[in-house]
């Protein structure tokens, strides 16, 4: 028969008297509920709240299996190193205690210490196995993981790799779009590193048989940081990834992404279209959601009615809605996409059309009178609208809603401090497939302002077909893309290598890496 809460010894969980009924009589202590991490209370549905002569009131959502409550609350005793009380409470009273509690807090951030002088190989090193329950703040794993975090906000980094090998780990930072190897901790490490990476997350640390994904809030010199972690089991242990996003990043609007005059004119009169699509393509990382915030931004004002629906939702924009996918419960881009359209909305932005279904109802929306955003995963501007058809979409419906198709990338800027100079020649005009109008490029060389690299931050390219009556009648009668891609090049439309020659000419970025870009894009 399954233990209840009632039922444990006294040394380890104290009984208290019935929680009171409201919130507003609770005591709450910011220094016990900032003791655990929002994400770990949510899953574990505990939340240390208060102390009473020695002992700590522990909130408890009823409903869950309690043996494995049970096991939180011992956890939750050896890591407060004090008695702790189990409070009953029904899940809607535990969950207002857990919004309330947080915000007392003023913010529910975890600070990351600034662990300057400390290098990354020596915190690795001072690793010796043990419980990590048992931490102290000031304990190796955990200063080794506000290391790497403060390390990796102040490199740039957009994510973090913590990659287990037979006999290692490896910790690679990308930054720029670029995989650096940063850190070679030792085996041993791993357990202890993995399970403090899996408790900040509020991920389940004693599961290693399946993927879990979870986020950390942190605050890093100042930053507000939200951390998406994903784990991936492999034979050699748990893979992580942790993508980092800057909160308190400005959020660029369509004049500062350095979109050239002519193409960004051009967005600017499509987005004030009362309806349609743009469509802005790409991979993965090349800066698509930024355009669109951009798009959003500069539309947002107290006239329209903005909602998105997004996976994830990367950065809070004031006066838009905005939707979180939730597939376990049902909610996805196309359940979403109908809720939105019975919200009154102006405009639409969908995160991803993965499907025909969203494909679709996105097409219905903008035919009905709706400006509608968003994203594919293809290598030009003119696969976009073949790519729609092949979903299942009819040629006369994808033809009649496409306003304009945006394909983009990021290439990496040049490092101001060691760019060599060299000649252009005909076979580099050649290779890049477009003509660069200066008798001189860069070559990144690389030294200690970028990290080695020969690189510093990144720019975008572009290529933009607007959907006139033409191209609209080509959409309709289903040519290939690559017919759809010369009939737009003969009325003026510059490619991705186009754009990325002009940035060669300026000095911007360099040959080679507008093809590491664009090798696919032929």
């Amino acid at each position: 028969m399954a233990e209840s809460l009632t039922d444990q010894p006294a040394e380890v969980v104290t009984p208290l008297p019935a929680a009171p009924l409201r919130i507003e009589d609770l005591p709450l202590d910011p220094r016990w509920i900032g003791s655990v991490p929002i994400p770990y209370a949510r899953r574990a549905k505990v939340l240390p709240f208060a102390e009473h002569e020695g002992v700590v009131q522990v909130a408890v959502g009823e409903g869950e299996d309690p043996t494995a409550t049970i096991r939180e609350l011992i956890h939750l005793r050896a890591v407060l190193k004090m008695p702790v009380a189990a409070v009953p409470m029904p899940p809607a009273l535990f969950e207002s205690l857990v919004n309330r509690g947080y915000d007392a807090l003023g913010s529910a951030l975890e600070d990351v210490p600034d662990l300057a002088g400390e290098g990354l190989d020596a915190l690795a090193q001072d690793l010796v196995p043990a419980d990590l329950l048992d931490a102290e703040d000031d304990a190796p794993i955990i200063r080794l993981v506000n290391g790497l975090l403060s390390e990796a906000v102040k490199d740039r980094a957009s994510d973090i790799h913590i990659e287990p090998y037979e006999r290692g780990l490896a910790v690679r930072f990308r930054v720029d779009g670029v995989l650096h190897n940063v850190l070679r901790p030792p085996k041993a490490a791993q357990a202890a590193l993995t399970s403090r990476i899996k408790i900040q997350a509020g991920l389940d640390i004693a599961e290693k048989r399946i993927p879990q994904d979870g986020r950390i809030a942190l605050r890093v010199a100042g930053r507000e940081v939200d951390v998406r972690v994903s784990t991936l089991p492999t034979s050699h242990g748990e893979r992580i990834v942790m993508r980092l996003l800057d909160k308190g990043g400005h959020l660029l609007t369509l004049p500062e992404l350095g979109i050239p005059e002519l193409e960004r004119a051009a967005i600017e009169k499509m987005i004030q279209s009362p309806h349609g699509i743009l469509l802005v393509t790409g991979p993965t990382g090349s800066g698509k959601s930024t355009t669109l915030y951009g798009a959003l931004t500069t539309l947002n004002t107290a006239e329209r009615n903005i909602i998105t629906v997004e996976d994830p939702v990367e950065y809070q924009l004031a006066g838009v809605g905005q939707i979180q996918v939730n597939a376990k419960v049902g909610l996805t881009f196309a359940s979403g996409l109908r809720a939105i359209l019975r919200q009154d909305p102006d405009v639409i932005m969908v995160g991803e059309i993965r499907d025909r279904e969203t494909a679709e109802i996105a097409i219905q929306a903008s035919l009905t009178g709706h400006l509608v955003f968003s994203t594919l995963h293809t290598n030009d501007a003119a696969t976009a609208a073949t790519r729609l058809i092949d979903m299942g979409v009819e040629p006369f419906l994808v033809g009649s809603s496409l306003i304009g198709i945006l394909a983009q990338r990021l290439v990496r800027r040049l490092c101001p401090h060691c760019r060599r100079e060299a000649e252009v020649t005909a076979a580099v005009q050649e290779e890049l497939e477009s003509v660069i109008a200066a008798p001189v490029h860069f070559h990144p060389e690389g030294c200690d302002k970028c990290l080695g690299t020969g690189y510093i931050g990144r720019v975008g390219i572009y290529e933009l077909i607007v959907v006139d009556d033409a191209l609209r009648d080509l959409i309709q009668a289903g040519v290939p893309s690559s017919k759809l891609r010369d009939a737009a090049k003969s009325k003026g439309m510059h490619t991705l290598r186009d754009s990325g020659a002009r940035l060669v000419a300026q000095g911007v970025t360099s040959v080679e890496e507008v093809l590491r870009v664009t090798r696919m894009d032929l």
